[in-house]
C-alpha cells in the first residue's frame, strides 16, 4: 500500500516536467537569437567588404 502511495505521487508530481519544458524554451530562443546573429553576420560581412572596395 504504501509502495502505490509513493508511486501516485511521483506520477502527481510535475516540477520535473516543468523544468523540461522550462529548458526546451530556452533552447528555443538561444536557436533563435544564433540564426539572427548569423542572418545579421553575413549582411554585416558583405556591406563592410562593399565598404572597403569602396574605399580602395
Amino acid at each position: 500500500m504504501k509502495l502505490k502511495c509513493k508511486w501516485a505521487e511521483f506520477v502527481a508530481n510535475e516540477s520535473g516536467a516543468t523544468a523540461i519544458e522550462y529548458c526546451l524554451i530556452a533552447a528555443g530562443i538561444a536557436l533563435a537569437i544564433i540564426e539572427i546573429i548569423y542572418a545579421l553576420g553575413t549582411n554585416l560581412v558583405a556591406k563592410l567588404q562593399s565598404l572597403a572596395t569602396a574605399l580602395k
